[in-house]
């Protein structure tokens, strides 16, 4: 299997699927999943001749699964060695939800010169948890609870986040589809445990309002307004205000996982602001 090993010895696992020379859309996964929940998207853009990339965050999936360096600083390090070890020039970067984070901390922290554009899709920035400073956010005491649960039962506590919320099966006259359900607990339990505790601090006390501030690249900004994961008022809209350069698109009534329970919707949308 394909990996890089960054400078602290840990292997990044990575796909790179199409031409050489074909603009690259780099893909960044939400918690705590791995690259395969970007197949709808991966598959989608080979077909109109992109070139595709989507890593395995550290700790999940198929990449190394260490006890330490869970924390957006790492993340972003750790992308910026795959591109590095691929050599991708003006990508468009597109992250899910903690994998939003990533791409915007990702941006900061290492600079615009590879980066054509980004992409946040029910994405966790600015900030997740409640501060004084952030009083729409939610309690700490939610998070704190998604790490008790994880450490109690996280086969149990994962079937119940991708049967419930996170696609939205638990509203009334929702029809879930076990299949979708069964690939979101596979690809989480296939990462480390003490990567997916950890991860619950990283996305949700990660502040990245200066970020988000930062960015001059065009950014396009896309939530569902019936996520009930990272509610679409306290995140997706304010981040496109922080942004000198983005764009926001908000979906009525999709859930968090949309790109793939929407996939068509989200496909296209995608598609029009990369070629715009």
């Amino acid at each position: 299997m394909p990996h890089c090993t960054t400078k602290d010895n840990v292997d990044i696992f990575y796909k790179d699927w199409g031409p050489r020379d074909a603009q690259v859309i780099f893909f960044h996964h939400g918690w705590p999943l791995s690259s395969d929940d970007w197949d709808a998207q991966m598959l989608f853009f080979l077909k109109h001749g992109y070139r595709v990339v989507a890593h395995d965050r550290r700790g999940h999936g198929r990449s190394s699964q260490v006890w330490d360096g869970h924390d957006m600083d790492h993340y972003a390090d750790d992308v910026a060695a795959v591109v590095n070890h691929l050599g991708v020039q003006k990508a468009v970067h597109v992250g899910h939800s903690t994998g939003g984070g990533e791409v915007i901390h990702y941006i900061a922290r290492h600079g615009e010169d590879r980066v054509a554009k980004g992409v946040l899709i029910s994405a966790v920035p600015p900030l997740m948890v409640k501060t004084e400073s952030n009083p729409a956010g939610l309690p700490k005491a939610v998070f704190d609870d998604f790490q008790a649960q994880l450490e109690a039962n996280r086969s149990e506590f994962y079937y119940n986040v991708a049967a419930g919320p996170f696609y939205g099966y638990n509203r009334p006259g929702a029809k879930a589809s076990e299949p979708v359900v069964w690939n979101w607990w596979r690809q989480g339990m296939m990462g480390g445990a003490k990567a997916h505790y950890d991860g619950i601090v990283a996305f949700s006390q990660t502040d990245f309002t200066e970020d988000l501030k930062s960015a001059s690249i065009p950014v396009l900004v896309m939530h569902g307004e019936d996520d009930q994961v990272v509610p679409y008022a306290s995140s997706g809209l304010l981040s496109a205000k922080l942004l000198k350069n983005g764009t926001l698109k908000s979906y009525p009534g999709f859930p968090h996982g949309m790109p793939t329970t929407q996939a068509d919707v989200i496909n296209a949308d995608l598609l029009a602001f990369i070629r715009g």
